[in-house]
């Protein structure tokens, strides 16, 4: 496994089955995405259906301020929204590589041939600067293709089609916007490769699969024509899940990328692409993953790491979350604009011009409300929670040791066979939405329950170790969430290990729920650490270890 490290040093390129950088060191991206920044997606705004895609957003702002005003603002949005102390940032917090969603509307003209329009190309130089200067890697990624790939709101389109495989013109002009781009960029080695096309053609649009693949070809051909050194990242269809359309590598230095969201954060969930990684002998990328609850992060993004893929977090920023590292904090007087949208009471300009200002006001990241734990989360970072459920993913005898293995099958872990049992929720589950999706949530707690000898192994990082700096941590301790059953006998308990020293024994004091505590505090050093809890005797139920 690659240790959490930044490992940013020239170009990225594929190696087989790993991400090597410019110095042949083995890279694993850990990264966020920055959504609704060239492309304004209507959920991270709180807006409904009448305001849910840029076209849409753009067009209720120059209703409201009218056209002047409206230019204004949207300059002003390009500048705020991601600005150098984004990046900053996300470098401080240890992520190595952001995601730049494009829309080409918003950087070139209409129709043929491809030119450039206003200031976004810059601005995205800029980024380019910022990412070089903190250390950071960018992918970028065409998010909005013209005449759209999807035929959804995610991709801007004007009729809900994917335009992009049905008109030539739009064809050719995604094929000449990617050579320019890749003209650009070419010697620009801390941009880390090209995302083609962003989650292209849903399911009901699965008629046009076979021109997926062609179209990313003659792409693919149109940047070799001009930039050797970069990587490709190819996307399957079906919002980038399925890969059915894989049946054979097109460049030798190519990504493949899948998303995920709302399902198990188990291996089984993820199977598909791992058998891919071997069949291909390509490096795979979890490209898009998140808007759920700090519990499914702090199991999903470990299952990446303990599986050697890349990742990267969606998203970055959005409006009134707690669920992103940063919340936009919601303007005094925004429900005036959605009630609008949704056919209320227009408010008078001088009214939405303040809304919208405020709103500018609000998008910076010193404005923002931030979340810590999201990113602990995601980087099972001290202090952090974990559910007992995300044991290590690399499989019996590294991340578990069961005796007796369940006979039953829950429909999470299944290949573990360990006993995961549902209880009734003692608490609230958390339910976040992405465009009209439900997650995976723990309405019900899903437990581990353990006879004697079993074991179970988890891995958390402390300090900031993807900056490369000695950083200073303070002590910690141990907490567990646990009871005995009905059978165990008075001398139930867990034995608890950190890095292969022994904290002590965590007993609860009868069949009800119990928090023991391990009163040792312990310095971590930053980097990996390793936490095992064993049962002395059984059979015990255990819900989460928090490190505090």
């Amino acid at each position: 496994m690659v240790l959490m490290n930044n490992n940013v040093a020239g170009f990225v390129r594929a190696q087989g089955k790993k991400l090597v950088n410019g110095d042949g060191e083995e890279l694993i991206l850990r990264g966020v995405g920055l959504g609704s920044w060239f492309l304004p997606e209507g959920y991270m705004w709180k807006f409904p259906e009448q305001g849910d895609r840029p076209r849409k957003i753009e067009r209720i702002v120059e209703e409201l301020i009218g056209s002047e005003k409206a230019a204004e603002f949207w300059e002003t949005y390009y500048d705020r929204y991601t600005a150098e102390a984004d990046i900053r940032k996300i470098a401080e917090e240890g992520f190595n590589s952001i995601r730049i969603p494009i829309n080409a509307r918003a950087f070139i003209e209409d129709g043929e041939p491809v030119r450039f329009r206003g200031n976004n190309l810059h601005r995205l130089d800029l980024c380019i600067d910022w990412c070089r200067k903190y250390n950071v890697y960018a992918i970028l990624d065409l998010h909005g293709a013209t005449g759209g790939q999807t035929g959804a709101n995610i991709d801007d389109s004007e009729n809900d089609q994917p335009e992009l495989f049905t008109n030539a013109i739009y064809r050719r002009m995604t094929i000449d916007l990617w050579r320019q781009l890749a003209d650009r960029y070419k010697e620009e080695w801390i941009v880390a490769g090209y995302d083609l096309l962003n989650e292209p053609l849903p399911d009901w649009n699965a008629a046009l699969n076979s021109e997926l693949m062609p179209l990313y070809r003659d792409i693919v051909k149109a940047i070799r024509e001009v930039d050797q050194k970069h990587m490709i990242v190819l996307e399957g269809a079906h919002w980038s899940t399925d890969w059915s359309i894989f049946d054979e590598m097109i460049d030798d230095n190519t990504l493949l990328q899948f998303h995920k969201y709302w399902n198990n954060p188990d291996t089984e969930s993820i199977q598909t692409y791992i058998n891919d990684r071997e069949r291909l002998n390509a490096p795979i990328f979890m490209g898009e993953g998140g808007e759920n609850n700090i519990d499914w992060y702090s199991g999903a993004f470990r299952l990446f790491e303990d599986h050697d893929i890349s990742w990267n977090f969606w998203t970055w920023k959005k409006m009134d979350t707690i669920n992103s590292p940063c919340s936009v904090n919601r303007p005094e007087g925004w429900d005036r604009l959605v009630d609008y949208l949704s056919g209320g009471e227009r408010p008078s300009m001088e009214e939405a011009q303040r809304i919208l200002w405020t709103y500018l006001d609000n998008i910076g990241i010193e404005n923002c409300t931030y979340h810590p734990e999201v990113v602990n989360a995601l980087f099972r970072r001290a202090p952090v929670r974990i559910p007992a459920i995300f044991y290590g993913y690399q499989g019996s005898g590294i991340g578990y040791h069961i005796g007796a293995k369940a006979d039953r099958n829950v429909g999470f872990r299944v290949n573990d066979k360990t006993d995961i049992r549902f209880v009734d929720s003692e608490r609230e589950g958390s339910n976040f939405q992405h465009n009209g999706g439900r997650p995976w949530t723990m309405d019900q707690r899903l437990l581990v329950q353990l006879g004697a000898g079993d074991w179970l192994a988890y891995e958390f990082t402390s300090g900031n170790s993807g900056s490369g700096e000695n950083v200073e941590v303070s002590p910690f301790g141990v907490e567990i969430r646990l009871r005995a059953t009905v059978e165990s006998g008075s001398w139930s308990g867990l034995t608890v290990s950190l890095d292969g020293w022994q904290l002590g024994t965590a007993r609860p004091s009868n069949a009800e729920w119990t928090i023991v505590r391990l009163d040792e505090s312990v310095m971590l050093d930053a980097g990996l650490h390793r936490i095992v809890i064993e049962a002395v005797d059984g059979p015990i139920q255990v819900e989460w270890i928090d490190i505090v």
